[in-house]
């Protein structure tokens, strides 16, 4: 007797097994207790797990087959003919409708239909009765996770016997299985997904140029020196130039020193004063938390040197010891236009910060101003300004 057989006849011997509801209780039992030990067992292929539902519905039918009474079969053979072949004798419609309803309550498993039952001789029934025959309780492939009342709990978790797998199933009828498995919707539309995503990935790749060399990708003009645009932002490595390596034979104009403050206009969040270390002096702004920028004026007298002219700004500047920081630079020269906004990385060292800006040849109407954020990021550190001065690029 092999484990299934053995689980479900001991579950008998606990109650009524006469009783063909107590019986498909039972046999309801078996399938969920099996459900379970497949759950529990995520190393289950799908094809172990269908064998194993397979011979436990195969086991179901061999038991069920003992509790059927014996059919009148129809014809009587005579002496000299040899044995009729077995005939199938039709179900009667209250076993039918209820294996119709436990079907329905388990379709979205997709249960096996019943077996057949098949009597092994013709018999002739008797004239006050039509042929009758029960057919065995459909139980489905899948039960849920659940406990029936009045019946003993079965263990199904137990490995499988050697020959468990290999068990003779009953031969499927149901027309959905015979064509053969389907992938769920859910495998299907993650494959497809799939594709998609590496689709467009490569697309994307083709189209960025990351199959390409870099000879292929440097098709572009040599680039000539960065002139002004809005928010150009300077890399560390090109955002300082050090002192005394700048061109000495400059004619510099001077736009700012620490020894003229009053050309400073700070707002109410921001601070700026003048201070003095080993370096020299300088002046120290603090942007405010709203990011509002420090304001230094350029004379009109400045701008009209440099109306129609290619200047060149330099700005003189470190950060905060042990605070390195980021400033942005907004020009407003009035009828001579602006510089854009500029960015650059500072650090504790005292550098030069260049821009270049070309003017048009007109009268400026009045001074100018250049407006220094001394955190781009609004963290609240200080840049230091030594000097702001402008030269005629020849």
């Amino acid at each position: 007797m092999d484990a299934i057989e053995k689980a479900i006849r001991n579950a008998f011997e606990k109650g009524n097994a006469e009783d063909r509801a107590f019986r498909e209780r039972v046999y309801r039992s078996a399938f969920a207790a099996l459900d379970r030990a497949l759950q529990a067992n995520p190393g289950v292929t799908v094809e172990v797990a269908i064998k194993r539902r397979k011979a436990v519905q195969a086991k179901i039918t061999e038991i069920e087959s003992e509790f059927l009474p014996a059919v009148p079969g129809i014809g009587q053979p005579t002496d000299g003919d040899a044995a009729a072949p077995a005939v199938k004798q039709p179900a009667d419609s209250e076993a039918e409708a209820e294996a119709e309803a436990e079907t329905n309550a388990g379709a979205d498993a997709e249960p096996a239909p019943p077996p057949d039952v098949v009597v092994d001789a013709p018999a002739k029934p008797p004239a006050s009765d039509a042929p009758r025959s029960r057919v065995l309780p459909v139980v489905p492939d899948i039960m849920p996770d659940a406990v029936f009342p009045g019946v003993p709990e079965i263990d199904m978790s137990s490995p499988p016997s050697p020959g468990d797998g290999d068990a003779e199933v009953m031969p499927d009828r149901d027309d959905r299985r015979v064509r053969g498995p389907h992938l769920p919707l859910t495998a299907i539309f993650l494959g497809v997904t799939l594709l998609a995503a590496v689709g467009i990935g490569l697309y994307f790749a083709a189209q960025t140029g990351v199959f390409k060399s870099a000879a292929e990708l440097d098709t572009a003009p040599p680039q000539t020196a960065p002139t002004v645009e809005d928010d150009d932002f300077t890399p560390p490595g090109d955002t300082a130039s050090p002192l005394g390596s700048g061109d000495v034979e400059r004619d510099w104009i001077n736009v700012f020193s620490p020894s003229d403050p009053a050309l400073v206009s700070a707002p109410s969040d921001a601070k700026a004063e003048v201070m003095q270390d080993d370096s020299g002096s300088f002046l120290r702004i603090r942007s405010g938390a709203s990011g509002s920028a420090i304001s230094f004026d350029v004379g009109q007298g400045v701008l009209e040197k440099l109306a129609g002219k290619h200047a060149t700004f330099d700005i003189i500047a470190r950060s905060e010891e042990g605070k390195e920081t980021q400033i942005s630079v907004d020009c407003n020269f009035g009828e001579l236009g602006d510089c854009g906004r500029k960015r650059y990385a500072v650090g504790h060292e005292r550098n030069e910060y260049l821009f270049d800006v070309r003017f048009p040849d007109k009268r400026p109407g009045a001074a100018g101003t250049i407006a220094i954020n001394s955190d781009f990021d609004k963290q609240g550190k200080s840049v230091d300004i030594y000097e702001i001065r402008v030269s005629i690029v020849p």
